[in-house]
């Protein structure tokens, strides 16, 4: 497989010693809702980690979340909560939102506030290197002794200089120098070998990073506007102190915008992901997630998201037709092979070169529609059926899409509004048969499909 390396701007072959890759995806800062731009990123890492896994690798996912920043301790004033009340409120809406999304979930979450130790040892180890200094506020970086400084977001010490928007800060050595630790006296705190204070935001993900993998693990990733400072300043600070690679492949995702614009809270035009599931469901926010290559901006948008619930739709259809394919009919498994065939290797191209899941969703839909057409035109038989089953699970479990059950309940009272339709139908009843359809679909969700001989039917994804 290979996937563009922000930090040589090259889409490389992934390097997989052992026929293992441990990723180490930079998480939320736990002091409000998630929301649509979290989503993509997350549900982008998840169909990564699902195809590697369908690859046979063996895959070990961390995925941080930040629960001290000032961020949290706001928040925490001003709804009269601890900042640890707040982290666990937000992180529990976390798993809410992510379970929803069907995202797996990670190998381990470490917490910021349970790795302070590790912090401390890692600043402790970069001041005896000379990488570090003590200053009236705090604990500092020195850029100037990591050479490489600027690798990852390629502007150079001098640029940067020339287009700081830093504060000044007369305490520090250079501008340009970050906080590994900062001194405070309000809670929380931590006592350290310098003072009470709070750890840096960057020093954190390092801190972690290499407590879980050391140097050099295979995949760091984030959103796109992690890229500078987060990511930059924490390779200077592991390549520092381990005098090692960090990283070998940086993967961001592109940013989600809406109707072209950033998401902010001072535009009003967040999208919380609990918004987003009641509108649109689960599984059209992952194609929509997926309708672009992971690398690119996704602008937020009706039509986008109404198309993604129309791919979603036929999709629905064909997991129907497959479950209910026809006993008696004369089909075609030779053909079905060889779509299922072309399909897995269209499907294969697309995810190993850089993760194309635009050219991976074009080979699902395709071979969707073929299927939905061989129904169509009852050529559908069980012997096609299984023949395609065993792809079409392929595709939904690497994509993580879910098509809803009726419960053993449900369907057994489907089955019987169904029975009565059809003789409703014999019998010229039309408007009384529509009534059942309209019941089906109202109470219970489910669509019906009319066969020439049969009728079957789909539970569909109904946004709450």
């Amino acid at each position: 497989m290979r996937l563009y390396n922000t930090l040589t701007r090259l889409v490389e072959e992934l390097d997989t010693p052992n026929n293992t890759i441990r990723i180490y995806l930079c998480g939320l800062t736990v002091y409000d809702n998630s929301h649509i731009g979290h989503a993509r990123t997350i549900i982008l890492f998840d169909v990564l980690r699902r195809y590697l896994l369908f690859r046979g690798y063996k895959v070990i996912f961390i995925q941080n979340f930040t629960d001290v920043d000032d961020k949290i301790i706001n928040r925490a004033k001003a709804e009269r909560l601890t900042a640890h009340e707040v982290a666990a409120k937000y992180i529990g809406s976390y798993f809410k939102d992510f379970d929803c999304l069907n995202v797996l979930r990670a190998d381990r979450y470490p917490l910021a506030t349970e790795n302070v130790k590790e912090m401390i040892d890692l600043i402790e180890g970069l001041i005896k290197k000379g990488h570090a200094y003590l200053s009236p506020k705090g604990v500092y970086f020195r850029i100037k002794t990591f050479s490489d400084y600027g690798k990852l977001s390629k502007r150079s010490i001098e640029e940067l200089e020339s287009g700081s928007r830093v504060e000044v800060d007369p305490s520090k050595e250079d501008p340009l120098d970050f906080a590994l630790w900062k001194f405070y006296s309000d809670t929380p705190v931590w006592d350290s070998p310098w003072g009470y204070g709070r750890p840096g935001w960057h020093i954190e993900c390092s801190a972690m990073a290499l407590k879980y993998f050391g140097s050099t693990f295979e995949i760091h990733g984030g959103g796109y506007d992690l890229v500078f400072p987060h990511h930059e300043n924490e390779i200077a600070q592991s390549e520092a102190f381990s005098e090692m690679q960090f990283a070998k492949l940086w993967l961001h995702t592109g940013m989600v915008t809406i109707n072209s614009e950033k998401m902010s809270k001072s535009l009003g035009n967040i999208v919380t992901i609990q918004e987003a599931l009641c509108n649109w469901g689960m599984n059209t926010i992952r194609i929509y997630s997926m309708s672009v290559q992971y690398s690119k901006p996704l602008d937020y948008t009706d039509k986008l998201l109404t198309e993604s619930r129309q791919r979603w739709r036929q999709i629905e259809t064909c997991a129907c037709e497959l479950r209910f394919a026809s006993e008696k009919e004369l089909g075609n498994p030779e053909a079905i092979k060889k779509l299922s065939d072309e399909s897995m290797k269209a499907f294969h191209s697309a995810m190993d070169d850089n993760m194309n899941t635009t050219l991976a969703l074009t080979a699902f839909m395709k071979f969707v529609a073929e299927i939905n057409r061989y129904a169509a035109a009852e050529k559908l038989t069980q012997e096609m059926s299984k023949a395609a089953l065993e792809v079409f699970k392929n595709f939904m479990d690497v994509f993580g899409l879910k098509v809803f059950e009726a419960t053993d309940t449900e369907k057994e009272e489907i089955e019987e509004l169904i029975a009565t339709r059809n003789q409703l139908r014999a019998e010229k009843k039309f408007q009384s048969s529509d009534d059942i359809r309209k019941k089906l679909i109202d109470q219970y969700s489910v669509e019906l499909i009319d066969h020439k001989y049969r009728t079957i039917w789909k539970k569909v994804e109904t946004p709450k």
